[in-house]
């Protein structure tokens, strides 16, 4: 898969699991900070503070978002705000911007310390 693919994806841990909810419960265990991307959220992405803390961004199925179960089991439930007509983005650009916006509150809270 790596092949075929470009960029960061070699730096970043992913993993292969067997079911979503079980992992999420084993990620909150060991102090990871999980945080779900939906369009329903029950906050926006830019309210959260994540400076310090390790985070799991779970991002659901394109047209259908997260199921019950694993909203239930993420800390959070974030919504990305959109202005104008646009209703939605598609899954992957909602993932790279979520991952921008952990890494860009990252570097400002490490500037300001």
């Amino acid at each position: 898969m790596t092949k075929s693919a470009a960029g960061a994806v070699e730096y970043l841990p992913m993993a292969l699991v067997g079911g979503l909810p079980n992992a999420i419960n084993e990620l909150r265990a060991a102090g990871v900070w999980v945080i779900g991307l939906d369009m329903g959220g029950d906050t926006d992405l830019f309210n959260l503070t994540v400076a310090d803390e390790p985070v799991c961004l779970v991002m659901g199925a394109e047209g259908k978002g997260l199921s019950r179960l694993v909203r239930e089991r993420c800390d959070a439930v974030v919504s990305i705000p959109l202005l104008g007509e646009l209703a939605s983005l598609n899954v992957s650009a909602a993932g790279a911007l979520a991952c921008y916006e952990v890494t860009r509150r990252r570097l400002a809270a490490k500037a300001a310390n």
